[in-house]
């Protein structure tokens, strides 16, 4: 029988999240170290190139426009070299993750290429006190989402720490594709997992999602799927306009053995029909 009072099953619920979120950070201590020194990531060649802007904020900036003199959260930044390419083209930036290793390496980074910027570590849950300000602008992107348990609590989040008027954006792993098969090596595409969201799915990998020769320890991490009606309706929820939903037809990695690397710097589907998203982006806005 079910217990009869709900508190009961609630605590059970937060105190497996509290596991979750520890496997999670444990996970991330050890890919900071590995992306650090990954070619994927190619840090040395973002401190030694002033001019070098990473591919994500390429994309992103066609939606977000001219951001220079504008205050920029980057919520979840990892080690922090998204955030420094908006501070190099003119964002007042600032860069929060749950994980020390990751802010002191970018930290580390913004020091070494004398790009200024601000990074401070933080539950995303727990940002709007840790920072007790709002920005012009919230952004974040790719791998972020998956690792939330719930989107509409991030999403009141994300507006106590946007400005009224204010814009907020993110682009990261569609449903859909997370809710496939991305394991075939024969490109067929078969829906495995959940879409919306529910319980976590738990993983147990011995590495990360780019080269690395640094080993990760903590191999255990919990995800979660969130479907895209769930998340346009959280940002609506919270009181956001949106201004642009768009869907992408290729993947910032190689998601899939079958993907192919495009003359773009994309992963596609070999025969590029575009039968699947495997990226989403939102930009929103603040009701005044």
């Amino acid at each position: 029988m079910p217990p009869t009072d709900n508190s009961e099953s609630r605590l059970r619920v937060w105190s497996g999240r509290e596991h979750q979120r520890s496997a999670n950070l444990a996970n991330w201590n050890d890919r900071a170290a590995a992306h650090l020194v990954s070619p994927g990531y190619n840090v040395e060649g973002f401190v030694s190139d002033p001019q070098r802007i990473a591919k994500a904020v390429k994309l992103d900036r066609e939606e977000l426009g001219d951001v220079r003199g504008l205050s920029l959260l980057h919520l979840q930044c990892h080690i922090g070299l998204d955030t420094l390419s908006w501070a190099r083209i003119g964002a007042e930036a600032t860069g929060l993750d749950f994980s020390a290793p990751a802010i002191d390496a970018a930290r580390e980074i913004s020091r070494r290429a004398q790009t200024p910027a601000t990074f401070v570590k933080s539950d995303v849950y727990e940002a709007p006190e840790t920072l007790g300000k709002t920005f012009d602008i919230i952004y974040a992107s790719e791998g972020v989402l998956c690792w939330l348990p719930d989107i509409a609590a991030w999403a009141q989040v994300v507006r106590r720490l946007t400005r009224p008027g204010g814009t907020a954006y993110i682009r990261d792993g569609h449903p859909v594709a997370h809710s496939l098969d991305l394991d075939r090596p024969d490109g067929r595409l078969e829906f495995v997992g959940p879409y919306f969201e529910g319980q976590a799915m738990r993983y147990d990998e011995p590495g990360t999602y780019v080269e690395s020769d640094v080993s990760i320890d903590h191999t255990v991490s919990y995800e979660w799927n969130h479907g895209l009606g769930e998340i346009v309706n959280a940002f609506i929820d919270a009181g956001f306009r949106i201004d642009s939903l768009r869907e992408y037809p290729f993947s910032p990695y190689r998601a899939m053995p079958s993907l192919v690397e495009g003359e773009d710097g994309w992963w596609h589907l070999p025969d590029q029909t575009g039968r699947v998203p495997f990226m989403f982006s939102i930009r929103a806005t603040r009701s005044a």
